[in-house]
């Protein structure tokens, strides 16, 4: 079942818009078992859109189609459905009164042309589910088979609203998918979440993991660098069942941490912060940040995980060199060194009143400052009066990227630090420490 995707938007071909809906559908057709050789972008032209599709049905089986379902006058998904059908297009009273409904549910005022998103190609169906106002499309199409012969063959329309289409995806779409392709097999992965190493550096740690896979099959390995994320390790498996599946990835994680150690710190949807939140609340500790160049990127990331309140007293961005010597007790001097790191993350544990300081000073760039090259950071953790520690790192990028790693960074090193820390008497446990 070869599967192809086609993005429809002049936005997506004018850069305004990055496709990630492509992305994450070609992520999703693999893990379900579904061959995906091709995608594909086009503006909302009628003629070049029903062109597009003409030619992904003759290399594929199916197509899924994403955007283009709008009520405005460029919306033409629908159009050039039918058209590649060879039907017209009808209204449906019932869309058309569901549709009435959700506006009158939210007190708004229909405008009368979100009517056309009850139109479909005589012949197709729409999709059960519909989070926003455009329902997708079921579309049937007998199309010339390579021997000549006519070929049941499939498109599917979803939205181009990321969490209408992935609704969609994961309620109808991807289930009919497996379906027509006769998959019994039950695929799972899990990401492993690292930190500390470069994905070429995880490649060489795990090279002869991966060559003895290739070698007897069963669980795949890939790695996605993902920024402030992280660098993720994927697990694949096939089987029977989800028992099955689930058993193969628990020991192909072991073999793996056995071998990563600490640089695993999370798992699927764990995040650096979400882990360092956590460790702190099994330790009963709380926590104040001083930021220079991170500009409050730190704290930003820490109270986005519920229940940060439970460990982040406050931040301090104190950009401003005087603001560092003034507010935070900076000794008087160079402010881009370890020293004035260490000297941050004790002031601002002491004025908020926290048990565990964190600390950024750097030059971002794109200029030098006091002398120090672009990508110069320090860093800086000091727990009670006991743990105190500073380092110096050259990082690489443009300014935002250094800003970035730099925060991963930072919150890494409380990581290990926490990891070294006895968990308070009582505490709950946390997940995703690694």
């Amino acid at each position: 079942m070869r599967t192809e995707v086609v993005a429809i938007g002049t936005e997506l071909l004018l850069g305004q818009i990055v496709d990630t809906n492509s992305s994450w559908i070609g992520e999703q057709l693999a893990l379900s078992g579904i061959d995906s050789y091709f995608q594909t972008k086009v503006g909302d032209n009628l003629e070049r859109i029903v062109a597009t599709l003409r030619l992904a049905l003759d290399r594929s089986d199916a197509v899924i189609c994403c955007g283009g379902l709008g009520p405005t006058q460029d919306d033409l998904t629908r159009e050039a459905l039918a058209e590649v059908m060879g039907v017209g297009l009808e209204a449906d009273e019932e869309m058309e009164e569901r549709i009435v409904e959700m506006f009158a549910g939210r007190g708004r005022r229909m405008p009368m042309n979100n009517l056309r998103q009850a139109m479909r190609p005589v012949g197709s169906s729409f999709i059960a589910q519909m989070p926003g106002t455009a329902p997708g499309l079921v579309c049937p199409v007998r199309w010339p088979g390579d021997d000549g012969t006519e070929v049941d063959k499939v498109i599917y329309a979803v939205p181009g609203v990321p969490w209408e289409m992935r609704e969609m995806l994961a309620g109808t779409v991807l289930p009919d998918l497996q379906r027509r392709a006769g998959l019994g097999a039950v695929i799972g992965s899990r990401t492993l979440r690292t930190w500390g190493e470069s994905e070429s550096g995880l490649a060489e740690l795990l090279a002869d993991r991966i060559e003895e896979r290739d070698r007897i099959g069963g669980v795949t390995l890939a790695f996605l660098a993902s920024g402030i994320e992280g660098i993720k390790v994927r697990l694949t498996a096939k089987g029977a069942t989800r028992d099955e599946v689930d058993a193969a990835l628990d020991a192909e994680e072991a073999v793996l941490r056995e071998v990563l150690g600490p640089l695993v710190f999370g798992v699927d949807d764990d995040t650096m912060e979400s882990v360092v939140v956590d460790l702190l609340r099994e330790r009963g500790l709380t926590l104040a940040v001083a930021e220079s160049f991170t500009g409050g990127w730190v704290a930003s990331r820490l109270v986005s995980v519920p229940g940060a309140s439970d460990v982040l007293r406050g931040a301090v961005v104190s950009y401003a060199s005087d603001v560092k010597h003034d507010l935070l007790g900076v000794p008087e001097g160079p402010v881009v060194t370890e020293d004035a790191a260490l000297a941050m993350a004790r002031g601002v544990r002491e004025r908020l009143g926290a048990d565990v300081g964190l600390a950024t000073t750097g030059v971002a760039g794109p200029d030098p400052q006091e002398g120090r090259p672009p990508g110069t950071v320090c860093l800086a953790v000091v727990i009670g009066d006991d743990v105190a520690h500073s380092t110096e790192l050259r990082l690489p990028g443009r300014r935002n990227q250094i800003r970035e790693f730099s925060v991963i960074t930072l919150l890494g090193l409380l990581r290990r630090r926490l990891l070294d820390q006895p968990a308070e008497a009582g505490a709950a446990g946390g997940s995703g420490s690694g």
